[in-house]
């Protein structure tokens, strides 16, 4: 998962924690995350390199709307990549982690 951009790890969390993820619940969801919008020039090309990688299978939702779906090894990355995150930060909670940070002398 160290070969994938930032972008395309949001991708295959979103896609593996969506219901039905297609194109445009996949770009809702990232742009509610990124607090902009994620144009389709951006969305679309790097699904289609998921698929291309063999983590994201890409089907039919109806004529006009293509469907993802994470592959077996999808799977396994994005559970690698948890393991990976919980070895240096565990069960941490990030807001309280953000509160208890003590001010540095001089600011």
């Amino acid at each position: 998962m160290y070969d994938l951009t930032g972008f395309k790890r949001d991708l295959l969390y979103v896609i593996a924690g969506l219901e039905e993820p297609h194109g445009l619940a996949i770009k809702s969801e990232l742009e509610e995350y990124y607090e902009s919008e994620v144009h389709p020039g951006r969305l679309y090309p790097n699904l289609d390199d998921l698929v291309d990688d063999g983590l994201v299978e890409k089907g039919s939702h109806d004529r006009r709307t293509n469907a993802y779906e994470l592959t077996d090894e999808g799977y396994e990355k994005l559970s690698k990549r948890r393991d990976w995150e919980g070895k240096y930060y565990g069960d941490k909670d990030v807001a309280e982690e953000a509160t208890s940070v003590p001010a540095q002398a001089g600011n």
